[in-house]
């Protein structure tokens, strides 16, 4: 028995079967994430949910030849058991150690187990390397991306909407204080840092006081940034950005305080040509993916887990402070309106789950500034 909501994998499976055989693969690890270890993914990037069906915040898939797993935490068993057809069996834990294990049953002595290095952290690789270490099977990053392979042209298209200035009202200080900041953390550092490299998404967002819609529910778009004293680098599609964004970022050129606009796609030759110099890279570990980090010589790298402007953007200056308050605020207003319609309606017999969803979500966007909600309402009762 499947239920209706279960999606037939057979043909997807079989394609991604082919794509690894040609790659000599025998396993092939499918994570939940983007290339920016983002929470919340972008439908483009949703591959765990085009190949197996289930649609999940956090999962990891492995196929071999004969088989195919999913581990994902107890948020979404039962979601997985309606979503998952007969090709996949589900494994109720998170643990790297134990897909490696399963792994190691799965995948004979001499296989090879294969990943997107882009699609994985630092932290991962490594958990991943530990798992697989001296059991004879060896750990190959490929750089295609082979679901994407079998995606083909059904993949949706790449992000296409405006990235847009955010108006000075709403900003604690201007782009250029944020980066005289870190570039003061960069010269006081013991080890001297020559660069700074940004890869959340949020992080070159918050920087360059820039905002996108590229992700469902947050204010991002697609971009990597590479800061040095004298130069800033920025990764993006740039005919996406508003000329007011433009503007702003071209103001300082030439000079320390301008910002060059590069391809997102060449973030990774970019900083392969920097990183044969005299340099040294600060990066954080929990944002940065192991096909950039592997570009960097162990040497040239000074690690955190957070970079610094991760850090600074989480210390909110007076401004800020005023304008999250001012938020709450009216953002309280619209629950209030919300109870008390539910107070009303609930009795009649004329409120469910997912009309009271659809209620607040009209109520915060009547709001002053409201540019939508920052997850899909979940909605219980009782």
């Amino acid at each position: 028995y499947l239920p209706p909501t279960a999606t037939n994998t057979t043909l997807r499976l079989a394609a991604l079967r082919d794509v690894m055989r040609a790659h000599g693969v025998q396993a092939y690890i499918v994570p939940s994430t983007d290339a920016h270890m983002s929470e919340y993914i972008a439908e483009r990037d949703a591959r765990l949910g085009w190949l197996t069906g289930f649609t999940g915040s956090a999962g990891t898939g492995v196929v071999t030849q004969d088989k195919a797993a999913l581990w994902t935490d107890s948020r979404y068993w039962t979601q997985a058991e309606r979503q998952l057809d007969c090709n996949w069996e589900l494994q109720r834990t998170t643990w790297i150690e134990s897909i490696g294990l399963w792994i190691l049953e799965a995948v004979p002595v001499g296989g090879k187990v294969s990943l997107d290095p882009f699609l994985f952290s630092i932290d991962t690789w490594n958990s991943y390397s530990r798992a697989l270490h001296g059991s004879g099977r060896t750990l190959l990053p490929i750089e295609t991306n082979l679901v994407d392979k079998v995606w083909g042209d059904q993949r949706p298209p790449p992000a296409s909407n405006e990235i847009y200035s955010l108006p000075e009202a709403f900003t604690g200080s201007s782009w250029q204080e944020k980066v005289a900041g870190i570039r003061q953390q960069m010269e006081q550092h013991v080890r001297h840092p020559t660069a700074v490299l940004l890869s959340g998404l949020e992080e070159t967002a918050w920087l360059f006081n820039l905002r996108g819609d590229d992700i469902p529910y947050n204010p991002v778009f697609y971009s990597y940034t590479l800061m040095t004293k004298t130069s800033i680098s920025l990764f993006v599609d740039e005919k996406r950005l508003s000329a007011e964004a433009r503007r702003s970022l071209r103001a300082g050129c030439p000079g320390p305080l301008c910002v060059d606009l590069r391809e997102y796609g060449q973030v990774r030759a970019h900083l392969r040509r920097y990183a044969q110099g005299n340099v040294t890279v600060w990066l954080g570990t929990e944002y940065t993916t192991y096909g950039l980090y592997g570009v960097v010589p162990q040497e040239k790298l000074l690690e955190n887990s957070y970079s610094p402007v991760m850090l600074a953007k989480a210390v909110k200056n007076a401004k800020e402070q005023e304008l999250l308050r001012a938020a709450h605020v009216r953002d309280a207003v619209a629950v209030i309106q919300y109870l008390l319609w539910l107070e009303k309606t609930v009795p009649q017999g004329q409120a469910d789950e997912f009309s009271g969803a659809q209620r607040i979500d009209a109520l915060r966007r009547a709001q002053e500034h409201s540019r939508g909600p920052s997850f899909q309402s979940i909605s219980a009762s009782g």
